[in-house]
């Protein structure tokens, strides 16, 4: 069962091991496309030992949360499920028009995030 916030904020050992930088785009690119990775990133994925740990906000249905997922070649895990405060989600859901998907973490959700998980 995934971490609420409060979990994650004790796990330094984990809150290490983000990046904040990643997409879950890039993360599926990354690793399940490892064909092209040479020519569009920084980063090679050479063995399942290879893993990331990223942020992404999940809204295909209720309100929208932010998953924390570990990835590598093989699987993802959902460390953490995070439910965003309802101003927040709000202000999600009317910048995304309501739309249904998956997003990388930005905006105001990312720097409500990072200022929780500072404060940790």
């Amino acid at each position: 069962m995934p971490m609420d916030l409060e979990q994650l904020k004790t796990r330094q050992e984990i809150l290490d091991e983000i990046d904040w930088e990643m997409t879950p785009e890039e993360a599926v690119r990354l690793y399940l496309e490892w064909g092209n990775n040479w020519a569009h990133s920084n980063y090679v994925i050479r063995s399942k030992s290879d893993v990331s740990c990223y942020f992404m906000v999940y809204a295909w249905e209720g309100q929208p949360v932010i998953y924390l997922i570990r990835r590598n070649s093989e699987q993802a895990e959902e460390l953490a499920l995070i439910r965003m405060p309802e101003w927040l989600a709000a202000s999600f859901r009317e910048e995304t028009a309501h739309n249904k998907g998956v997003y990388s973490l930005d905006g105001k959700v990312r720097k409500w995030l990072e200022q929780q998980l500072k404060a940790a």
